[in-house]
């Protein structure tokens, strides 16, 4: 296990800057999931930190030593790629055993390192089939075994599950927690998918444009975001954003209105971010105005589609003004389209946007202490 730590990170391809002096720390035996759009710079920071790529400036740092000018092979480090690449003329078993096959290792250990891993991923029944013979999920679970029976410092994981629909995805999300837990060793997990990031990593960074927008724990950056961007990126359905205006004690857009304030900054334009969840349905607005939670008025909304999501429905509404909302409800009971619905929000749901900077700004309610 160690610490992986990234300082001043910078590099370019040309005229293109795909790293923007990043800094970062990985710490000892964390798994920490590197997530953000395409084109971002999550797999050109894996390859940095696997020594595939060379910094144009800045340092990455092991544990005390500088990695900078250390080989890729000198690293003590282990890449599972989005593709397989696994030997199609041998069977698991060589494949799993390659790598320490090539170091010298013994005979003995190299079969006790192989038959442990296999038990740990469920390869055991498999070991002496070739890869024609194994499906894509079994596939990707050699080619992390063969990464982990090397013992590596720190693994470094680019998009591995990609390329598996979504029932083997989900598989091996847990089984590769599950492993984290058990080996307690340093693992960087690159990917484009959000509900991937929130699901497997003890914290998360969202890259954009070559820079890290915010690093944390998942329901930290779900429930704070830093900005517009790691909240529309962060959530699914994804967060509805509203023009809107503080005016005194209050937050004020076409039909809505909630009692925030933003200390500190001066009445004005602002943007509004309510994420689909934190929409109540009511049957009246009797109703709301009884309900404990009620702290802002009731809207009256359109709804035009209704997609199913198993135990719940996401509603895709107009509001007051015109705005598209989409809005979250249990199935039971569930609006249909054509419906005109009455909801609420909980200003304490409510995230409020500079719309020149993108920053949250920090509100309070009425009745609060600033």
């Amino acid at each position: 296990m160690t610490t992986v730590t990234l300082s001043g990170l910078t590099k370019s391809y040309a005229q293109t800057l795909a790293i923007d002096a990043v800094d970062l720390e990985i710490r000892e035996g964390e798994l920490l999931v590197i997530v953000g759009p395409s084109g971002c710079g999550k797999s050109t920071a894996l390859r940095l930190i696997a020594g595939l790529e060379k910094p144009d400036r800045g340092q990455i740092h092991f544990g005390e030593r500088c990695v900078d000018t250390v080989p890729a092979r000198h690293r003590d480090v282990a890449m599972v790629f989005q593709d397989y690449a696994l030997y199609p003329h041998m069977s698991v078993r060589d494949n799993l055993g390659f790598g320490l096959r090539m170091r010298g290792e013994r005979r003995e250990q190299v079969r006790r390192r192989v038959a442990e891993v296999a038990e740990a991923l469920g390869l055991d029944s498999l070991l002496d089939r070739k890869p024609a013979e194994l499906s894509g999920g079994e596939q990707q679970r050699v080619a992390v075994g063969r990464a982990i029976v090397r013992q590596p410092a720190v693994f470094l994981l680019d998009e591995p599950l990609s390329n598996l629909d979504a029932q083997l995805r989900e598989g091996l999300r847990v089984e590769l927690v599950r492993l984290h837990r058990r080996l307690q060793t340093t693992m960087i997990h690159v990917t484009h998918d959000q509900t991937e990031a929130m699901m497997m990593g003890q914290r998360v960074a969202v890259m954009r444009g070559g820079r890290i927008e915010q690093v944390g724990p998942p329901l930290e950056l779900f429930q704070r975001p830093a900005n517009r961007f790691v909240a529309g990126f962060l959530g699914t359905p994804p967060m509805n954003f509203l023009s809107a205006q503080i005016d005194g004690e209050a937050c004020q857009s076409d039909g809505f209105r909630w009692p925030l304030r933003t200390p500190g900054t001066s009445d004005g334009p602002v943007e509004v971010g309510v994420r689909p969840s934190a929409f109540r349905l009511v049957a009246s607005p009797k109703e709301s105005a009884a309900s404990e939670s009620a702290a802002s008025e009731t809207l009256r909304l359109d709804v035009e589609v209704v997609q199913p999501l198993g135990a719940r429905v996401l509603l895709q509404c107009r509001g007051p003004g015109g705005q598209p909302l989409g809005v979250e409800c249990p199935a039971a009971g569930a609006p249909a389209a054509g419906d005109t619905l009455t909801a609420e929000v909980d200003p304490r749901q409510v995230h409020v946007f500079d719309p020149a900077t993108g920053r949250r700004l920090e509100t309070v309610r009425d009745g609060d202490e600033i």
